[in-house]
Formats: C-alpha cells, structure tokens, sequence
C-alpha cells in the first residue's frame, strides 16, 4: 500500500461524500493519521526482522560447537615436543581463528563482530580482529554465564558488557555466546567466544529493512519515498540504535518501556517525536535474551 500521495478528488463526489455523512464538514479519506499508518507498518517490520534475528542465532548456535572442533584440531597442529602451547600463542591463535571461520560456513556468514580464543581460566590469549583489545581480558568476569562453558556445558549464551573505551553512541550492550575447546581426551583447552554489540546487531538489521522497503517499493512500481527508518533494539535497561540514531530517539522509547508493553506479545503505537509523526512496534526475541528484544521506529515521507 502507498502513503503520503493524494488523489484528486472532483466537487462533485466531494459534496455527495457530505451529503452521505449527514452534512458533516469533517471528509473521510482512505489516508489514515500517519502516526498510525506507520505504527501498521512497523509492525509488519518487526516481524521480519525477529525472524531474522533467530536466523541469525540460528546460525551461531550450529556453528561454534563446529567451530571448537577446528580450533582444537589447529591448535594441536601448531603443537608438538619442540615448541610451547600453541594457545599461548597470539598469533598463531588468530591465524586458527581465521581459518576454523573459513571452514564452518555458518560462522563464515555469522554477525559476529569478533572471535575469541580464551584459556582454560576464561583469560582472553587473541581474537580475530587487526587491533585486539580483549586480550589479557577476563571473559568470564566480564560474562560471568561462560563459568558453565568451562565447566563443560556444551553451549552457553548470555548477556554484559565489556570493560573498556566507552561507545561514543552512548552505553551499549552484547549477546555472547561460548562453547568449550577440548583436546581428544576430553581435557579443556580454552573457550572460543563469539558476540555482536546491540548496537552493531541494530545497525545489520536496519540495512537488511531499509533495502527490503526498497525493493518492495521498486516490486510494486511504487514511486514513493522511502520512508524514515530506525531500528534498535532494547533490553530492560535502556534501547540501543545504530550509529547516526539521534539520542531524542533513543531516550523517547527508553521512556516508553518497552518491556513492560511487550510482556504479553508484539506492541505497536503512534508517537510523536520532535513535531513528526512517527509509530514503533517491538516485540521480544528470546533466543537474544530474557526481556532482550527489537524496536522499528518508523515515519512515512
């Protein structure tokens, strides 16, 4: 359905409108306020974008228990009598990193903004990025759910934040997940750790819905605009946008309290925000926490 493009309307089916309306000066149309045409339509958004947020989980979930198995077998590789641990070494830690990632297809097309490769404390030893701040970190202070993944439990997911240079964006938050690194006797090597921040996750899916409005626009040969898009995503402690999200957004639907309204299922409404028109949905995802969840905030051109 388009919005925002008038058709013109004759006098005469004007007045026969009036008439039918019992002489009332107030016309009728199919354009409903815009607020609540675009709340519809956020609604829509939020649900695409769940499903792929659990696509997105989906795969992490497959791949990391795949993932251990490579990592423990180049581990080994780099090791024997003449030389240390391999763990402890950082770069060669990385290199099996990047190559256990070629090797899983799931985590080859994961989110994740980072790997890790902890010791069997849960002591970062290196990641998979160029400039590695985690290392000599302790993962599992800072995620304290991963104690469970060095006490064999074979996949664990959590939430936190991770000490360091703060976001400039504002505070942010991650989703973590873990699974153990084992040698063939059953010994613990380490863990390896994969997350994306919410704020980085937002971003994804904002870009994934701006091009899916596109193309459905191009689909139905429709040459409105664009519409105004926004995608966060929310916890019980406060929303999460993107990078160029405006902090009057943010603060708007923290004060909303979106886990409050999405208690009970999917919640959508109109809004008003700095003198436009605006309308959300959100609705909860659970496999990226409890009471973790993803906002549209939405306005038609």
């Amino acid at each position: 359905m388009t919005f925002g493009r008038r058709r013109s309307l004759s006098l005469l089916p004007v007045l026969a409108l009036v008439g039918l309306l019992g002489g009332s000066s107030t016309l009728v149309s199919g354009c409903k306020d815009k607020g609540k045409v675009s709340a519809e339509e956020a609604r829509g958004n939020v649900k695409l974008l769940v499903e792929l947020a659990e696509k997105d989980v989906a795969e992490v979930d497959r791949g990391l228990p795949e993932g251990a198995k490579r990592m423990a077998a180049h581990l080994a590789k780099e090791t024997d009598a003449k030389q240390p641990d391999a763990k402890q070494n950082a770069p060669q830690v990385r290199t099996a990193l990047l190559k256990m990632r070629q090797q899983v297809p799931d985590l080859g097309v994961a989110k994740s903004t980072f790997f890790a490769f902890t010791d069997d404390k849960g002591i970062a030893v290196r990641n998979d990025l160029e400039q590695d701040t985690m290392a000599g970190k302790d993962l599992v202070a800072a995620y304290p759910e991963l104690k469970k993944a060095l006490a064999g439990e074979p996949y664990v997911t959590t939430q936190g934040t991770f000490p360091g240079v703060p976001n400039p964006q504002g505070p942010d938050h991650e989703w973590i997940a873990g699974v153990p690194v084992k040698r063939d006797d059953g010994s613990l090597i380490g863990l390896l750790v994969t997350g994306w921040t919410y704020r980085r996750f937002a971003y994804h899916l904002q870009e994934t819905l701006k091009r899916e409005v596109q193309d459905k626009l191009m689909r139905d040969n429709d040459k409105g605009k664009l519409p105004i898009l926004y995608v966060m995503i929310f916890d019980k402690d406060g929303v999460y946008g993107a990078r160029g999200t405006p902090a009057p957004n943010e603060k708007a639907l923290t004060e909303v309290g979106l886990t409050a309204k999405t208690a009970a299922g999917p919640f959508d409404a109109p809004i008003m925000l700095d003198d436009r028109a605006f309308g959300y949905a959100a609705a909860r995802v659970p496999k990226l926490g409890p009471d973790v969840g993803i906002v549209v905030l939405r306005s038609e051109i």
